[in-house]
């Protein structure tokens, strides 16, 4: 691929000869280069690299020309590759433009719960050749893209472990996105850094004690019911899935309640239970299972087995698995006693449908 380089005047041949001297010796001569007194104009290369530059008061190994202050270029960086050359007093940079997607940020957000749903961004340019994330290997959702920016739901962690995990984007090629976090200013000087060691983006996920005491609570009680909790024979699914919020922290109020073996009817009927859920957005947001990928540990699923409109089983989510083939959930509950029931599987097994809760 051809690049045009427009390079500054000099009147000094030594100065030609130092300036020629910095650049040729990053990109020999020969089939990628070829070699033009530094005399004005245009030289034509194919090192890949465009050098956009006015004549000014350059600074070049320590020679300096006499002509007025050097403009600015915009800087874009491709590839690892940062190249600019500084003036006397201000920064004149290479442009290295080859249309690929680059990333130049560190995400905005750099922890995060180990259930997911952290939103974070990361900055760079041509980005919208961006289709697809992963965090620690797992699949994330590509939430917003344009030229600037990409802005990912961040996944589970894997098997919920803590720690930090790599951040990865692929363009519509399936090719990993490079990093450049070269900064924009540079030593003076001509420098030409190719193929630099690209920095790793990486996401810290944290533990969160909200959902850590939930999940807990319904792995302890799944099968060892707990007696402080009355126990409601052949319907006890959302008695149990309420005590599970309780432990993640939830206050009770004036429509969700328990009291000494009394409760409202959203503690412990299912269809109840959405309802309240429906009209306290701050507190849960309805997902259809199509949007099963947005699912997180401690979320509340709730089936309809004969699709009546009427929900007859509610089950709180232990487990969430991204596969290429799609994201498999886990349930634990009671009346089904259960620590992790397959979502499919009960749906193969009962018929029906599913819709979820996503906690806040």
């Amino acid at each position: 691929m051809t690049r045009t380089i427009a390079y500054p005047s000099f009147s000094s041949p030594s100065l030609r000869s130092r300036f020629a001297l910095v650049f040729t010796s990053r990109h020999r001569a020969g089939r990628h280069a070829k070699q033009s007194a530094f005399t004005g104009g245009t030289l034509l290369v194919g090192c890949g690299i465009a050098l956009a530059v006015t004549t000014g008061a350059l600074t070049v190994g320590g020679a300096s020309s006499s002509a007025a202050t050097a403009s600015v270029a915009p800087v874009v960086k491709h590839n690892h590759v940062t190249t600019s050359i500084t003036g006397a007093s201000t920064h004149v940079p290479l442009v290295v433009n080859d249309g690929k997607p680059v990333i130049a940020s560190l995400p905005t957000v750099s922890s995060g719960s180990i259930v997911g749903g952290t939103t974070l961004t990361l900055a760079g340019d041509n980005l919208t050749a961006v289709t697809s994330a992963t965090v620690g290997g797992q699949p994330a959702t590509v939430a917003a893209v344009t030229k600037d920016a990409v802005t990912i739901a961040v996944p589970a962690s894997a098997d919920y472990t803590e720690g930090a995990a790599p951040i990865d984007l692929y363009d519509t090629t399936g090719a990993a996105v490079p990093v450049d976090l070269t900064p924009a200013t540079t030593p003076a000087g001509l420098v030409v850094t190719q193929n630099a060691p690209a920095p790793a983006l990486t996401f810290t996920y944290t533990p969160d004690p909200g959902i850590e005491a939930q999940e807990a609570y319904v792995l302890a009680h799944w099968a060892n019911y707990n007696p402080d909790y009355t126990v409601l024979d052949g319907m006890d699914c959302a008695n149990f899935a309420s005590q599970g919020l309780v432990a993640r922290g939830w206050a009770m109020d004036a429509d969700w309640w328990y009291s000494g073996g009394a409760t409202s009817s959203a503690w412990i009927s299912s269809t109840a239970l959405r309802g309240y859920l429906a009209a306290h957005p701050e507190r849960a947001t309805l997902l259809s299972d199509a949007q099963r990928d947005q699912v997180k540990v401690g979320d509340i699923a709730q089936f309809d087995w004969d699709d009546s409109g009427d929900e007859d089983h509610t089950a709180t989510v232990t487990r969430v698995e991204h596969t290429a083939s799609g994201t498999r959930v886990w349930t634990a509950g009671h009346t089904k006693d259960a620590d992790y029931w397959d979502v499919d599987e009960a749906l193969a097994s009962g018929g029906g449908t599913v819709v979820y809760w996503s906690i806040h």
